[in-house]
């Protein structure tokens, strides 16, 4: 599929991405020491035994990075920026072994007052996991290219 440019997008098109991924014990172990989260709950599987979870815990910056990976072949393949990420949250926790699906809707697009041959698109990305439940849901803004002429 080709990138998309700002005309290609349409406030209220919804992406359904493919494929999903199911989270393991290395992914999270290894994406919290590169990101050097030192929180127990998210490697020490006797201390979160511990807490209300239960069991370990996958970082949730894990889960917002996977679910934006997701999003990138239908939304950001082209873009030229992300301009931020807003409204990030995190209704349910997420566990190694879950499976992380995810969906955008476009909520905005219009063009950019500074730079005449690109726009902004603004989508509400929301990921579940395998039993449906949201597990996390946010705002992102991109600058798009326009098509060229």
């Amino acid at each position: 599929m080709p990138d998309r440019c700002l005309e290609d997008f349409q406030v209220g098109a919804v992406f359904e991405h493919w494929p999903g991924r199911t989270i393991s014990e290395a992914d999270n172990t290894w994406f919290t020491l590169l990101t050097m989260n030192q929180h127990p709950v998210h490697f020490d599987a006797e201390f979160a035994a511990g807490t209300e979870f239960g069991k370990v815990l996958v970082n949730s910056c894990l889960t917002l990075s996977m679910v934006t990976g997701m999003s990138v072949a239908d939304v950001s393949r082209g873009a030229i920026a992300n301009l931020g990420w807003e409204k990030v949250r995190l209704p349910a926790p997420v566990f190694v072994g879950d499976t992380l699906r995810a969906r955008s809707e476009v909520l905005a697009v219009r063009e950019s007052s500074s730079r005449p041959n690109q726009g902004i698109v603004t989508v509400r990305t929301t990921g579940t996991k395998q039993t449906g439940d949201v597990v996390i849901e946010y705002e992102r803004s991109m600058l798009i290219p326009r098509r060229a002429a």
